[in-house]
């Protein structure tokens, strides 16, 4: 049987425990299927992973309109006791997060969640006694609350300023009085730090429970950038933030003490940094870290710092002529030794170092990257960690003796698997799919022993062989010098005689990947839709982007838009020289950063690319934020030429496609400023183009009702009248 009659037909395999999709039915995708979750995989509820062998999680009883915190085994996958039930408490009738203290013998439960930035949010907070079973209120519109290691005390922010709680007296302790809206931060992040380092608690307690350290923002100075927002009252509104731009003024930011016994504060002096990432507190219980950057991000310090002495010295430095990047999987031994990533020899891998900061040895190495650090065992002396050892799309788990001994693959080679680990190491639930395969959820042992599959999504499975669904093909192809990372998805019933338009998709931002070997997205189901209506869709992973090593990413710095676009065009170059291919309707698509490349694709590449999608587009990086773009970028004061020469608006007049910019009016992340900037140079080189507005909807574009659905009616029709009308 010819390799055309295989792809025409169902074959559904079944390899263990698993089931692959190779072919297809004849049932088309429907963007309402799409959009109202039809083809969503059924996921395990988020586990909390608790002392000894056991997790907890958050259920929600619709009978009873009340949620729970639910106690299971890991071995035997059987719920042990219900912890807390809100339909037994007086004045909570529901909640939706939980966290414990550390003997599990009291919970945090929050309610009543109010966004503030992407991340953040401000809630109501009850205190739980799970063997008194009383519940205590401890704040409303609070942020963050966290228990002391002693249990006795919770820290947390409101109204910018930070609190201590005495549990047992039931007193609140004011830590600061400074803070301020648009002025001074206490104990949480600012807009910038949110959003680009990725964490929102600013402060940290000591492991004695004496001491919190926390870090104060002064905005200030910062310039603040502002919202319209339409809303549904008679007049509109406005939303002002502070947001430092590209070569602007940041936040002043330090950190201090505070000295629970004697109930002062202090500032803690450090050498000239522009940015305090991370604070940790080690297991000395007067011994901080602290990670400092300059404003160029590529100079990292860590520093100790001694509450007892009020001496910091730096213990580990790393420079790169780009960036250093910043990450979360510091680790403290019980001797204070630390565990920490690096790609200091060109990829990202584990290294152990003693208190002093002396290397004890370098755990991983090869030519591959660590894409994720799960955990230290301290019996068994293990490092469990994911990686790309098998090919840069792929993911598997593995573990490895602290030494670099006895390193051992843990979950299947090929697709992509990423664990939950017990605390204590022994198990982990491990969630693994491929571009045929369905999202699996499987109970593992430390040792990799497989113990039962939790979830196999077979319901999903068996719903997709009704489909017209196309192999997601994967290879390499040299453009520019490098082997780049390739998928195309040809249409089900594809005859090699025929001329197909072509729509490129991708992302192309530093050390991301869109090029995977992982079960479908949204964004995917919408390929395949495309497919079946005839449009061969393809991706290219280009320069800059992540998991083939520091070179491979950085090879973009201070150009940013530069080699990424160039690859771009030549890819498409290549896929217009393959017979089935029509190239006079080749189209590239992308959101955020993949609409600033797709942008620039259609301009610099106006004789390859007829068509262009932009969602949510940088049209230049000076309107983008500190953190983020001078990384990549440094300061527009002294890279304009970087900073000019790759931005859209710049290379207006050579627009010749046809041309959708779509943008929502209340992003606060990519702001519509950059829409409406390029709406301008268009007008003014008189382009023809479309645009879209969707009022107040942020960067994803989901709030309201069919929203999303909107949208890709939206984006369907335009390229289905471009590219293959």
């Amino acid at each position: 049987m010819g390799k055309s009659r295989l792809l025409a037909i169902l074959v559904v395999l079944f390899i263990g425990n698993s089931i692959t999709i190779t072919s297809q039915g004849n049932k088309e995708i429907t963007l309402e299927e799409i959009w109202s979750g039809a083809f969503r995989a059924d996921r395990m509820n988020a586990l909390n992973s608790m002392n000894g062998d056991f997790y907890s999680v958050l259920n929600f009883n619709r009978e009873t309109r009340s949620t729970a915190v639910e106690k299971f085994s890991y071995a035997t996958q059987q719920k042990v006791e219900t912890i807390v039930d809100s339909k037994d408490l007086y004045d909570l009738s529901y909640f939706t997060s939980y966290s414990f203290n550390n003997d599990e013998t009291k919970l945090l439960l929050g309610t009543d969640f109010k966004q503030v930035y992407r991340h953040s949010q401000k809630g109501t907070y009850y205190v739980y006694d799970v063997k008194t079973k009383e519940l205590t209120l401890l704040g409303k519109e609070i942020q963050e609350p966290t228990f002391s290691p002693d249990s006795k005390k919770v820290a947390y922010a409101k109204e910018n300023n930070l609190y201590v709680r005495n549990l047992e007296e039931n007193r609140e302790i004011k830590v600061t009085n400074d803070g301020k809206f648009n002025s001074i931060i206490n104990g949480t992040t600012d807009w910038v730090y949110e959003e680009e380092f990725a964490f929102v608690k600013a402060f940290d307690w000591s492991a004695d429970s004496n001491y919190v350290a926390f870090l104060r923002f002064d905005e200030s100075e910062v310039a603040q950038f502002s919202m319209n927002v339409t809303g549904g009252e008679l007049y509109p509104s406005m939303n002002t933030f502070k947001y430092p731009k590209a070569g602007e003024k940041n936040a002043k930011v330090t950190l201090n003490l505070f000295t629970v016994s004697d109930k002062s504060v202090k500032k803690i002096e450090l050498s000239d940094y522009e940015y305090i990432p991370r604070i940790q507190w080690t297991k000395e219980p007067t011994v901080l870290s602290v990670t400092t950057l300059n404003r160029h991000q590529n100079d990292l310090n860590l520093y100790f710092y001694d509450a007892k002495t009020n001496a910091a010295k730096v213990i580990l430095n790393e420079k790169d002529s780009a960036y250093v990047d910043v990450q979360d999987n510091l680790t403290f031994l019980d001797d204070n030794s630390f565990i920490w990533t690096s790609e200091k020899d060109g990829y990202n891998h584990i290294y152990h170092y003693d208190k002093t900061g002396t290397l004890k040895n370098q755990v991983t190495k090869g030519n591959w990257e660590v894409t994720n650090y799960y955990g230290f065992d301290t019996t068994s002396k293990k490092v469990f960690y994911q990686s790309v050892e098998n090919g840069s799309i792929n993911r598997g788990v593995y573990s490895v003796g602290i030494d670099g001994t006895g390193k051992k693959l843990l979950t299947p080679k090929t697709g992509q698997s990423n664990a939950s680990f017990s605390k204590n190491m022994k198990y982990f639930i491990n969630t693994h799919s491929s571009a045929t395969q369905v999202p699996t959820y499987t109970l593992y042992d430390g040792e990799g022993k497989k113990i039962k599959t939790l979830k196999d999504n077979l319901e999903l499975q068996v719903k997709m062989r009704s489909y017209k669904m196309s192999k997601k093909e994967f290879f390499t192809y040299k453009i520019n010098g490098n082997d780049l990372n390739m998928w195309v998805i040809k249409p089900a019933d594809f005859d090699p005689n025929k001329k197909y338009p072509l729509l490129m998709f991708q992302y192309s931002g530093p050390g991301s990947q869109q090029v995977s070997n992982r079960w479908n997205s949204s964004n995917d189901y919408w390929h395949q839709m495309l497919a079946q209506k005839g449009i061969v869709i393809a991706c290219v992973d280009g320069r800059g982007t992540g998991l083939k090593g520091r070179d491979f990413k950085k090879v973009t710095q201070k150009e940013l838009g530069k080699y990424e676009v160039e690859d771009q065009i030549a890819a498409a170059k290549f896929f217009s020289t393959e017979p089935y291919i029509d190239a006079n309707k080749i189209g590239i698509w992308g959101w955020s950063y993949g609409g600033f490349m797709s942008t620039n694709c259609i301009l610099k590449g106006n004789d390859v690319f007829s068509m262009a999608i932009a969602v949510a587009p940088v049209t230049s990086w000076r309107f983008y934020d500190t953190v983020y773009t001078e990384r990549y970028m440094t300061t527009p004061q002294e890279n304009a030429s970087g900073y000019d020469e790759n931005s859209p608006i710049t290379h207006a007049d050579k627009l010749k496609g046809k041309y959708l910019l779509v943008h929502g009016s209340g992003d606060d992340n990519v702001h519509v400023q950059n829409t409406m900037r390029m709406v301008n140079a268009l007008v003014e080189n008189n382009k023809q183009f479309d645009l879209f507005i969707y009022p107040d909807r942020a960067h994803g574009i989901y709030k309201g009702k069919n929203t999303r659905l909107h949208l890709f009616t939206k984006l369907t029709n335009f390229v289905l009248n471009n590219l293959k009308n």
